[in-house]
């Protein structure tokens, strides 16, 4: 039986988020407001609750989630490293609508489906899914409706298309008309634009100078050129990587480098980045 818990009273507030805590340990579902959508997640370390929140939106391990952090300290225990430019692009744009795809931490133990050895990472400015974030840890997070369908802008939305697949939803009012997350693949020596989206394309290039997109490919190919610059300069793109998270569209926290441990990351809400 699914739980809705009305953000807006402080009381349902703590409540919804103890509940939402205890689920996302027990490998529930749950579904949390962000600054662009409502996303549906699951403990990004319980494989089968990964494999739930596949199947509740009728999407395959080839479409592996996104995760989401409450601080930059737990993103950068999940990934090998942040490439030349990750840390600028998180001083810039986190927390906010920037979803980072970089190379995973080999040392961790999870299985977020078919993900070519990467993680798409973001630490979303709001504060209720920051203050959830730090409780449970990193979570895998999708948009909260059906493959295919509008992502859910309401909780009610939310509920109305993964029913009591979900067990707690956290109702944090309407998510206003934000668009998803834009996803930047960092595998590369040359950032890629994956998905454009809230944070501009040229705003993304006042940071890092040259930003590839799918269109700089085409353009390519209509002047006779083999890829072969194209394919020196960037890692083609984790196709995975491109699902429209919850924050995105969308982790147990990690505290010593050599082997990240799973707890949750420190407590009490905050929307600054963390060292």
């Amino acid at each position: 039986m699914s739980r809705v818990y009305d953000c807006s009273e402080p009381l349902e507030r703590t409540r919804g988020i103890a509940e939402a805590v205890s689920a996302a340990r027990r490998g529930e579902l749950i579904v949390l407001p962000t600054d662009t959508v409502y996303g549906v997640g699951a403990d990004a370390f319980t494989p089968p609750a990964v494999s739930a929140l596949l199947d509740a939106k009728g999407r395959g391990r080839e479409m592996p989630p996104p995760v989401l952090v409450g601080s930059v300290r737990a993103a950068t225990a999940l990934v090998e490293d942040l490439g030349t430019y990750g840390q600028d692009l998180i001083d810039e744009f986190w927390p906010g609508a920037l979803t980072l795809v970089c190379r995973a931490n080999q040392n961790l133990l999870w299985d977020l489906g078919e993900t070519k050895g990467t993680v798409a990472v973001r630490m979303p400015m709001h504060e209720l899914a920051v203050e959830l974030l730090k409780e449970t840890g990193p979570l895998a997070v999708s948009s909260a409706n059906l493959t295919g369908r509008p992502p859910a802008r309401t909780v009610g939305d939310a509920e109305k298309m993964l029913g009591d697949a979900v067990s707690v939803y956290l109702d944090g009012g309407p998510s206003g008309h934000a668009e998803p997350s834009t996803i930047v693949d960092l595998t590369g020596s040359v950032p890629r634009l994956l998905r454009a989206g809230a944070v501009s394309e040229d705003k993304i290039r006042s940071v890092v100078g040259v930003l590839l997109t799918d269109e700089d490919e085409r353009d390519d190919q209509d002047d006779g050129q083999d890829g072969a610059k194209a394919a020196e300069d960037a890692v083609p793109a984790p196709r995975a990587a491109t699902e429209k998270d919850g924050g995105k569209d969308d982790e147990k926290g990690a505290e010593d480098e050599a082997k990240p441990s799973l707890v949750k990351d420190e407590p009490g809400p905050s929307l600054t980045k963390e060292d």
